[in-house]
């Protein structure tokens, strides 16, 4: 493909910023941190091998706020009231523009919510999920929660971060409140109008305490988890889908300063044996964009898994299977404003700059093993076992345990 017939290659208006291209590298958690949240010589290298990759967005991993209630062991820590791990950031941020001036750095901040281990931290929710459960948490709780992501959020702005992603998807803490399942009876649940509370506020805290259209607001959104009582469905004890209420929230979330919304639903990540599930992205995608306003981005997600073509979706051509081909085409069709690589983008996170450039054929294409994923629920270093020795000697270690 010719970049410059591509729509892949043009810039792309998001809030008073520009993005120079339609690539987005997703929040990517590779637990290489340390059991403190600090920044590793790992965490460096990747974050700047992902700038040379010239994306024209680059979302920073998901990042807890407190080490009380984490998802992973080694998860990055943003603490917005010690003055040295915000030094620690800036000096970060600051590597991370001089390596690349043009990508635009937007980082995800969550609550790990049920998503949280019992086992190095605790795991709090609004009410407990069979086979998951989970400490409760009080209303008091919640109100603090509130604040730590507002207050993160102006630390990013002042060290220099383009923009913030609140984090209200994939089962963590927001998410979780936001659930039909969360009838609980208490200030956050029952009633949509308590469950939309929580992200409401936040967002916009958010804008009105950074008035700043510099500075991007958005968020990551689970249209739809798949399980009864899940966001998305029509009531707290059945599966079946129901798009009133995360319309609603993506449609409140604009009103209150969002200026982009990147769509994921369940499964976030299809495997290889079940490719087909990257169109329920693609028509949620399509969905979000019809419900906002032109000028509001939508990010679609999970385009890793149709590599260059190579892929067992059915019922298309060889040519009309590959990633650039769909990426391409749900642009044009206005299903989406940018497109999303996460497993992708350990595969080879230069994809962005080889596609720009012409050199399509070096690219080190991902197979959608989701080896990746079992070394993050397995608490370990993450990274592509099929290209890089060193995630493959760690998975296999892992197995052994």
């Amino acid at each position: 493909m010719n970049k410059s017939d591509s729509i892949l290659s043009q810039p792309i208006k998001i809030g008073n910023l520009t993005a120079t291209n339609r690539f987005v590298i997703n929040a990517m958690e590779c637990g290489d941190s340390n059991e403190k949240g600090e920044f590793t010589p790992s965490v460096v290298n990747r974050y700047k091998k992902l700038f040379e990759g010239n994306a024209g967005i680059v979302f920073f991993e998901s990042v807890t706020l407190q080490l009380e209630s984490k998802a992973r062991k080694n998860q990055l820590l943003l603490n917005p009231y010690d003055p040295e791990n915000i030094e620690n950031w800036r000096a970060f941020v600051k590597d991370l523009k001089e390596v690349n001036p043009n990508v635009l750095l937007i980082v995800q901040i969550n609550h790990g919510g049920e998503k949280s281990s019992d086992v190095f931290s605790r795991k709090f929710c609004p009410k407990p999920v069979f086979g998951i459960g989970g400490e409760m948490v009080s209303e008091e709780y919640i109100d603090k929660m509130i604040d730590s992501f507002v207050d993160a959020s102006k630390v990013l702005y002042d060290i220099g971060v383009d923009g913030v992603d609140l984090k209200y998807g994939h089962g963590y803490m927001i998410c979780n409140i936001l659930r039909p399942y969360n009838d609980r009876d208490w200030k956050y649940g029952g009633s949509w109008e308590n469950r939309s509370r929580v992200p409401f506020e936040i967002t916009e805290r958010v804008r009105k305490e950074i008035p700043d259209k510099n500075f991007l607001v958005g968020s990551k959104i689970t249209m739809w988890e798949r399980f009864p009582g899940g966001f998305g469905t029509a009531g707290p004890d059945t599966p079946v889908l129901d798009l009133t209420e995360p319309l609603d929230l993506i449609k409140g979330l604009e009103e209150r300063g969002s200026d982009f919304f990147m769509e994921s639903c369940v499964p976030s990540i299809p495997g290889r044996n079940y490719p087909e599930f990257v169109y329920d992205h693609f028509t949620m995608s399509k969905i979000m964009k019809e419900a906002v306003k032109p000028e509001t981005v939508i990010i679609g997600g999970t385009y890793s898994i149709l590599n260059n073509g190579n892929n067992s979706l059915g019922y298309l051509p060889p040519e009309q299977k590959s990633l650039f081909y769909w990426a391409n085409k749900n642009i044009q069709d206005n299903y989406a404003d940018m497109i999303a690589i996460g497993r992708q983008s350990l595969a080879d996170a230069l994809l962005p700059q080889k596609f720009l450039t012409g050199r399509e054929e070096e690219i080190n294409w991902c197979i959608g093993c989701n080896i990746c994923e079992k070394l993050l629920h397995s608490q370990n270093k993450v990274g592509c076992v099929t290209y890089y020795k060193e995630y493959m000697d760690i998975y296999k270690q892992s197995q052994k345990k």
